[in-house]
C-alpha cells in the first residue's frame, strides 16, 4: 500500500460511494430530526388536557404556550449554530438535544400556563439548535452529486416525528395523563444524546480546518475509505477552501453572500409565513366545505404526505441542475395555493389541491433547508443555516396572526387565500434571482462565494 502525502478531504467525500458510515449517519440524524419534529409539536396535542385538568377557560390561554418554543427557536437557531462552528457540529448536537429533553421533561411538573410557557422557551432554543447543525453535519458527509437528496430524506424526519404525537394522544394519553407526551419527548432525546457520544461523528471537514486531533481525522478517513495509505507524515487539507479564525455576522454577507443570504432569507420568510398560515387555517377551510371531521383528519396527513413527496420529487434535480427546481416549484405554488379558497364547495377537487399545496409549501421548505447548508463555505456553515432557520421563524410565527387578523375582518376565504400570492410572489422572485447565480452549479456553492485557496488556510476576513 503506498503512502499518501497528502489527502483532499472534500475530494475523498465527494468522489466515493454511499457506505455503512453514511447509512448509519443518515438514520442517526433522521431519528434525531424525528425527535425535534414530536417535540415542536408535542404541547399542542397535550393543550385539550390541560384545558381540563388545569380549569382553563379558553384554548386561546395557550397561544402564547405554541409560540415560546418557536420564539425560542429565533434565538436557538444562531446561538448553536455558532457553538457547531466554534465547538464542533457534534458537540452543538449533544447539546441542544439534552437543553430540550431537559426541559420538555421539565414540562411534566407545570402546573399553570407561565410555568409551562417559560420551559417551551427555554425547549425550543434546544430544538432550534439541533437543525442547523445536523444539516451542516450530513451535508459535509454527503458526496456532492447526492448532498441535497440526502438532507432532504433526513428532514423528511420531522414529518414524521410530528404525527407521533397525535397517535400518542389517543393511545397512551388516557391511561397516563397528558404528561406521557412530555416524558417521551424528554426521555428521548436525552437517551439518544448519549448514544450519540459514542456514534455521532465530527464533521470530518470542520476538524481538518479547525486542526483537530489527528487520531479523530484518521479514524474517519479509514471509515470513509479503508483502502487509502495513511501514514504518520500523510497530510490531510480542504483545497479551494477558506477557513476563518472567527466568525461574525458580517461573513454571510461576504463577496457574492451580501445578495444571497439576504435571497435566502426572503424565501424562508415566505415559504415558512404561507406554509404555516396554510396549516393553521386549513380546518377553517374544510369547515367552510362542510367536510366531515374524518375526512378533515385525513386532509391534514394529505397535506403533510403531500410535502414529504414535494421534498423528496425536488431532491435530484436540485443535485443535478441548482437551484432552478426551486424557483419552478415556488411559481407551481402561486395558482395551487390561491385556488384553495376557490374549492370549498368541491370537495374532491379541494382535497387533490391541499395535497399539491403541500407538495410545494414543505416540499420548498426542504429545499430550503438544504441551500442553507449548500451555500456556505464549512467554517461558517452552521452559524448560515442557524440564521437562515431563525430568520425564517418570523415567517413561521406571522403566518397564523396574519390569518386571525384577516379571518376577524370577515374576508371571504377566496380573498384571504389569494392575499397568500404576495408572500409568494416575493419568494417566487428571489428564488428566480438565486436560481440566476446556481442554475446550473449549486453543489457545494460555498466554494464559490468567496476568494478561495489551495489549502485550508485561516484569514481574518475573506478576500473581496
Amino acid at each position: 500500500m503506498v503512502e499518501l502525502q497528502t489527502v483532499d478531504v472534500s475530494r475523498l467525500i465527494d468522489e466515493r460511494r454511499i457506505n455503512a458510515f453514511n447509512i448509519k449517519l443518515l438514520l442517526l440524524s433522521f431519528l434525531l430530526v424525528l425527535l425535534d419534529g414530536y417535540d415542536i409539536t408535542a404541547a399542542a396535542f397535550a393543550a385539550p388536557y390541560l384545558v381540563s385538568d388545569w380549569h382553563i377557560t379558553s384554548m386561546s390561554a395557550l397561544g402564547p404556550v405554541f409560540s415560546a418554543s418557536l420564539l425560542g427557536v429565533f434565538f436557538g437557531s444562531p446561538l448553536f449554530g455558532y457553538i457547531g462552528d466554534r465547538f464542533g457540529r457534534k458537540v452543538a448536537i449533544i447539546a441542544s438535544c439534552l437543553m430540550f429533553g431537559a426541559f420538555t421533561l421539565a414540562c411534566t411538573k407545570a402546573g399553570a400556563v407561565s410555568e409551562l410557557l417559560y420551559l417551551r422557551f427555554l425547549a425550543g432554543i434546544g430544538i432550534g439548535g439541533l437543525l442547523p447543525n445536523i444539516t451542516a453535519l450530513n451535508g459535509e458527509f454527503a458526496p456532492r452529486r447526492i448532498r441535497a437528496t440526502m438532507i432532504i430524506v433526513m428532514f423528511t424526519g420531522i414529518a414524521f416525528g410530528g404525527a407521533l404525537p397525535g397517535l400518542i394522544s389517543t393511545t397512551l394519553v388516557p391511561h397516563y395523563g397528558w404528561q406521557v407526551l412530555f416524558h417521551i419527548g424528554g426521555v428521548a432525546p436525552i437517551m439518544i444524546a448519549f448514544l450519540a457520544i459514542y456514534l455521532l461523528p465530527e464533521s470530518l471537514k470542520f476538524l481538518v480546518l479547525k486542526n483537530g486531533s489527528r487520531e479523530a481525522i484518521v479514524s474517519i478517513v479509514r471509515s470513509l475509505n479503508p483502502a487509502l495509505g495513511i501514514g504518520p507524515r500523510t497530510a490531510f487539507v480542504i483545497k479551494e477552501e477558506a477557513g476563518y479564525s472567527g466568525f461574525t455576522p458580517k461573513l454571510l454577507f461576504a463577496g457574492r453572500l451580501a445578495y444571497l443570504t439576504p435571497l435566502l432569507w426572503a424565501m424562508f420568510i415566505c415559504c415558512q409565513m404561507t406554509f404555516y398560515f396554510t396549516n393553521s387555517w386549513l380546518p377553517t377551510v374544510l369547515a367552510a366545505a362542510h367536510v366531515p371531521a374524518s375526512h378533515a383528519a385525513l386532509a391534514t396527513s394529505i397535506f403533510q404526505i403531500g410535502g414529504m413527496i414535494g421534498g423528496l420529487a425536488l431532491a435530484r434535480p436540485l443535485d443535478k441542475v441548482g437551484f432552478t427546481p426551486v424557483a419552478v416549484l415556488f411559481a407551481l405554488s402561486l395558482p395551487i395555493v390561491g385556488s384553495l379558497g376557490f374549492l370549498t364547495s368541491m370537495e374532491p377537487a379541494l382535497m387533490t389541491a391541499v395535497f399539491f399545496a403541500g407538495f410545494c409549501l414543505l416540499g420548498l421548505q426542504l429545499g430550503l433547508n438544504a441551500a442553507s447548508v449548500l451555500i456556505y463555505p464549512t467554517a461558517f456553515r452552521a452559524n448560515g443555516s442557524g440564521w437562515a432557520f431563525a430568520i425564517g421563524r418570523i415567517g413561521s410565527v406571522s403566518g397564523p396572526v396574519l390569518g386571525g387578523l384577516l379571518l376577524a375582518r370577515d374576508l371571504p376565504l377566496h380573498q384571504i387565500f389569494m392575499l397568500l400570492l404576495i408572500p409568494l410572489g416575493i419568494g417566487t422572485v428571489a428564488s428566480v434571482a438565486m436560481a440566476r447565480q446556481f442554475g446550473t452549479g449549486f453543489q457545494d456553492g460555498g466554494r464559490q462565494q468567496l476568494h478561495t485557496s489551495n489549502s485550508a488556510t485561516t484569514v481574518d476576513d475573506p478576500v473581496h
